[in-house]
């Protein structure tokens, strides 16, 4: 009997045996995908698959032996500790108890170019010193976090979040693994970060991608990510939350439209979205905002 294949890390959970084993999936234009895989103990080894797959322990305490790419190895995996599973590479994974997993799979042909241009000698996915190597990543394991908080927030994450957040945790496994990549010195050029700017606010209700902002600033995404935090203070991810909070508090307080058609306006999928995002951001719900603006006295009264 043949063995299936499967175009990607995705389909693999969507179609093949481990389907049944996922609780969760996010996915956005094939940038990134986000998994959290609840499976049992035994053989969970799989086909090899056109993507480089980071793999967080969200239990820990049990033994895992195989091989994903960079030799065999038999460790205790601790909660939270990372592993990095190499592309075309067909994994054998063995654990001794069952596990709660996070992964995040970048399809190597959405990042090949991206990494080529970060690194100062080109990017090599044979001479990646990580794979198969379980260890404990501060700054990775903060970006895992807040993407999953985003995600579960705004439903599947943005391309602009997909792209961003994957060139922080691609920076940072090129440091584990060994790859030289070029040093971002100074921020953007003023006419650069005025474009990009002006393009955000363009197109608020868009989901603008972060190749598209590089773009306009002439610069590859990974280097434009970085030049724009140290211009603006803030990733272009968080900046563009603030514009679209700022609008929403603007059509809130200016305009009678219902909160679901602000929510498209400001580029959120959902009343329920711009709700969870907004709250965060402004300690009550957009409907209690508009009440607080337009009647402060009763508001107060009422609370």
């Amino acid at each position: 009997m043949s063995v299936p294949a499967y175009s990607s890390f995705a389909q693999l959970h969507r179609k093949g045996r481990h389907a049944r084993y996922v609780r969760s999936m996010k996915s956005r234009g094939g940038i990134v995908d986000l998994l959290e895989v609840d499976r049992p103990a035994g053989d969970m080894s799989r086909p090899a698959l056109p993507d480089i797959v980071l793999v967080q322990d969200m239990l820990g305490c049990s033994r895992v032996r195989g091989d994903l790419g960079g030799g065999r190895f038999d460790v205790t995996s601790r909660k939270g500790t990372l592993a990095l599973a190499a592309p075309n590479f067909a994994t054998t994974v063995i654990n001794d108890e069952s596990h709660l997993l996070r992964s995040l799979a970048f399809p190597l042909a959405q990042w090949q170019g991206v990494l080529d241009e970060a690194c100062d000698t080109g990017f090599s996915v044979d001479n990646f010193r990580v794979y198969g190597r379980i260890f404990n990543s501060p700054a990775i394991r903060s970006a895992l976090r807040k993407l999953w908080t985003l995600s579960e927030d705004e439903g599947a994450p943005s391309r602009l979040l997909a792209r961003a957040a994957g060139c922080e945790i691609m920076a940072e496994l090129c440091r584990e693994g060994g790859a030289p990549f070029g040093q971002v010195k100074g921020g953007l050029a003023p006419w650069a970060e005025r474009r990009c700017l002006e393009l955000l606010r363009a197109r608020l209700s868009e989901d603008v991608s972060l190749d598209e902002l590089a773009a306009e600033a002439g610069l590859s995404p990974f280097h434009f990510a970085r030049m724009f935090k140290q211009s603006v203070g803030v990733p272009p991810r968080v900046y563009l939350t603030r514009l679209r909070i700022e609008k929403a508090c603007e059509l809130l307080d200016q305009t009678d439209l219902p909160v679901t058609e602000i929510a498209q306006e400001v580029g959120y999928s959902s009343n329920q979205v711009l709700a969870r995002v907004f709250s965060k951001h402004q300690r009550m719900s957009p409907s209690d905002y508009r009440r607080a603006v337009r009647d402060p006295v009763r508001f107060i009264a009422l609370r």
